[in-house]
């Protein structure tokens, strides 16, 4: 840098030294090799002569050298022999030892092929698990074991489709055997609750030996053989019976749930189980249309819900989480709901009470039957209290038909007994006590009719059915006491009450009859304490007791009474009306015929016999009975002259009719029904007595003067009757010119008649103002 960078000739100096430089290095490298060329030449010298010597050396390497190579041909064949079976052996170690890597896996393949055709599910998943996780593994860069490991997956799907269809076999199959399996099991409670009975039973024969050890020795052993071979029938029985296990093979349930858990999706088997079991629910719930005209048809109703539930209790049992108790216990209140509103619906429909005695035998077996495995029942019971009224119902409707039946072919007339023994035959049938008939001699006559022992037997009959239905509900004795006290009175004051008012009510029924029933209402009336007595017996609950309902049946048999007498009384009021409505009235007669009309006489004569029948009455029946007669008779009459259609009446008529008022007047005094006191059955005609007296005896003077006051003679005598009957007269002596003579001669009484009219209206219209 200092070359460039000084002066500007420092560049040629530099050059001219570097020269002188080089110059004098050339001049020592020549020094140097004329030093050294001597040497130089020697060792070429002896080059030379070592090149002869090196000529010959070669020639004798290679002649040695072809003649090892010759012999080693031999070695060299044979050493490469050696190593290429080497190389065999080594392959073939290798390959042995592949193989017994390989031999297990193909082994296990085989072993699970060979189950997988033998059906062993569960055992060839095990297998490929040991497969996947063990001996793959070690062989997993093999083309073979990537097939077998692509099969795999497929094998699993194929297993769980195997496995599923078998679970939708046992499905089918459980759905077919439902009702077997559940008539097994019930048959199983139905003996159970028997031997327990008879358990029972013979507990109780044992402490009553205690009691009476001497007494009771003949019937306590008899007890024991019976109790004895009932227990063989119950060992020879329970041999006979099958199991579900015995019907039904559980196996691909449990096979397939334990494959799904083995693949890891037991909860999804869960559901698809829960799933298809709901939908057979469903199914077994959903009952025939038919079903209520048989028992059979409850009997399979039942057996399949039963059957359905054993099952789901069983797999509940065998198997962990596929059943749960929360599960079941959910299914079980769906499915008694809609039994509960099946039953309801069905039992409805029943109108045969054996056949709702019967469904209810089939509940009670049904409930103690699902009761012993674990299921609440209380529900059942409850339906069963709703089923008793609809028995209940049946019944009444049952016993309305036979008392109709009684009473149609009842005669209505008293008891004949020719003897003894068809005395106590029907005091056999019916409490009948009467100390002054027993003193008659036979034949003799029982008061009542033939329907009376037959109503009181029916009665029993019925208390027995409802008792029927009353056993086997888990109930205290006082509690069905209750039961049927409730039942009788139902068809005390409802049934029988309702038979005897149509009966009543029948137009056939005269009033020879209805006395006839009055007396036996009153016969069963005083049979009701007999029949609590009865049902006290039976029920072994003492009257005494406080909540102990009492028999209406005395109400319904005064009701019956008195609807009877009401009958009674309109029935005679009837045929009165019949004999006014044949009266025939000359209501223009000149004078009356001497004798009271031959209609009035046919009706007082009916009312006498009529009266004569009426002696078995109670004495106030036959009075208000004869009083009401006579009553309605007068008012009849009355109306007779009041009826505007009858525009006109003579004084004869008026004298004719009063003929006919005597001759009522004439047997209401004869007294045709003892009991009256004094003339009070007259007093029915007083107000046709008065009225016709005023006019007999023309006495208006008396009348206009006393009237309104209480010592009145024609105190009962109203004035517009009075104006209206007299009307009547005048305007038949306008007609008829009957009054044409009293007139000319004795013009003051026309006058007096024009003036009784006037203030007649003048009473009547200050009754109307004041009214």
């Amino acid at each position: 840098r200092s070359v460039y960078d000084d002066q500007p000739n420092a560049h040629q100096k530099f050059m001219e030294k570097l020269d002188a430089c080089i110059r004098n290095h050339d001049r020592e490298i020549e020094k140097m090799c004329n030093f050294h060329h001597q040497g130089f030449v020697d060792a070429i010298t002896e080059l030379l002569k070592v090149r002869a010597d090196a000529e010959k050396l070669k020639v004798q390497v290679t002649d040695t050298n072809r003649r090892l190579q010759d012999a080693g041909k031999e070695v060299i064949a044979q050493t490469e022999e050696i190593i290429r079976c080497r190389v065999q052996q080594r392959n073939i170690t290798t390959v042995v030892e592949k193989l017994q890597l390989c031999l297990p896996v193909l082994e296990m393949y085989s072993k699970l092929k060979e189950q997988m055709s033998v059906k062993r599910y569960y055992s060839a998943l095990k297998t490929m698990e040991q497969l996947e996780n063990l001996y793959l593994p070690r062989v997993s860069q093999y083309r073979f074991c990537q097939i077998m490991i692509e099969n795999l997956p497929k094998l699993r799907e194929e297993i769980k489709e195997i496995s599923m269809s078998d679970l939708k076999d046992f499905l089918e199959s459980i759905r077919k055997h439902s009702d077997r399996i559940g008539e097994t099991a019930m048959k199983q409670a139905q003996q159970q609750k028997t031997f327990s009975t008879a358990l029972q039973k013979q507990n109780n024969v044992n402490y009553g030996r205690n009691m009476h050890l001497g007494r009771n020795r003949i019937l306590e052993s008899k007890n024991e053989i019976t109790l004895k071979r009932t227990f063989e029938d119950e060992d020879e029985h329970e041999e006979e019976v099958l199991t579900a296990q015995d019907l039904v093979d559980f196996s691909p349930v449990y096979r397939c749930l334990h494959i799904y858990s083995v693949l890891g999706d037991g909860e999804i088997f869960e559901n698809y189980y829960r799933k298809q079991r709901r939908k057979q629910a469903r199914l077994v719930l959903q009952p025939q249309s038919s079903m209520h005209e048989t028992v059979e048809g409850y009997r399979r109703y039942f057996s399949q819900i039963v059957g359905f539930f054993v099952v789901e209790d069983h797999i509940l049992h065998v198997t962990q989480g596929l059943v749960t108790r929360t599960y079941t216990d959910e299914l079980w209140n769906m499915a008694l709901s809609k039994i509960i509103a099946v039953l309801r619906t069905h039992s409805s429909y029943c109108s045969d009470p054996d056949l709702v005695l019967e469904l209810k035998n089939l509940i009670v077996v049904f409930a103690d039957t699902l009761q012993g495995y674990g299921f609440p029942v209380n529900r059942l019971f409850d339906l069963l209290f709703e089923i008793r009224d609809q028995y209940n119902e049946t019944l009444l409707k049952k016993w309305s038909g036979l008392f109709r039946d009684i009473f149609e072919a009842d005669n209505y007339s008293p008891i004949p007994v020719a003897n003894e023994e068809e005395y106590r035959i029907v005091i056999s049938k019916f409490p009948f006590q009467d100390p002054e008939l027993d003193k008659q001699s036979f034949p003799k006559k029982l008061p009542m009719s033939q329907s009376v022992p037959q109503i009181y037997m029916q009665v029993k009959e019925f208390i027995y059915a409802s008792l029927k239905f009353s056993e086997s509900l888990h109930r205290s004795s006082t509690e069905i006491d209750d039961m049927l006290r409730k039942s009788t009175n139902l068809l005390l004051t409802r049934t029988l009450s309702s038979c005897l008012q149509n009966l009543i009510k029948k137009p056939h029924i005269g009033l020879t009859e209805l006395v006839q029933i009055i007396i036996n209402t009153t016969h069963l009336e005083q049979a009701c304490k007999y029949l609590e007595d009865f049902i006290s017996n039976i029920t072994n609950i003492s009257q005494l007791t406080v909540h102990t309902a009492r028999l209406y049946g005395l109400s319904t048999f005064k009701d019956a009474r008195h609807a009877a007498e009401g009958e009674i009384y309109t029935k005679l009021n009837q045929k009165i009306d019949e004999f006014i409505q044949i009266a025939d009235y000359d209501w223009t007669m000149s004078e009356s015929d001497g004798r009271a009309s031959g209609y009035l006489m046919d009706l007082i004569n009916f009312l006498r016999s009529t009266f004569q029948v009426f002696t078995h009455l109670p004495g106030k029946v036959a009075q208000t009975a004869c009083m009401s007669a006579c009553q309605h008779l007068s008012m009849s009459l009355m109306q007779m002259l009041l009826d505007t259609e009858l525009k006109q009446i003579s004084m004869g008529a008026i004298q004719q009719f009063n003929l006919d008022v005597i001759q009522c007047e004439l047997f209401a005094s004869s007294e045709p029904v003892p009991g009256f006191q004094g003339d009070t059955l007259q007093l029915a005609f007083i107000d046709l007595r008065q009225l016709l007296d005023l006019f007999m005896v023309w006495d208006w003077s008396t009348y206009l003067a006393d009237y309104g006051q209480a010592t009145s003679k024609y105190l009962r005598v109203n004035p517009s009757t009075a104006l209206t009957l007299l009307e009547k007269m005048k305007d038949s002596s306008k007609k008829n010119n009957i009054f044409a003579q009293f007139r000319k001669n004795d013009r003051d009484k026309q006058k007096l008649i024009e003036t009784v009219v006037k203030q007649l209206r003048s009473l009547v219209n200050g009754m109307s103002q004041h009214t």
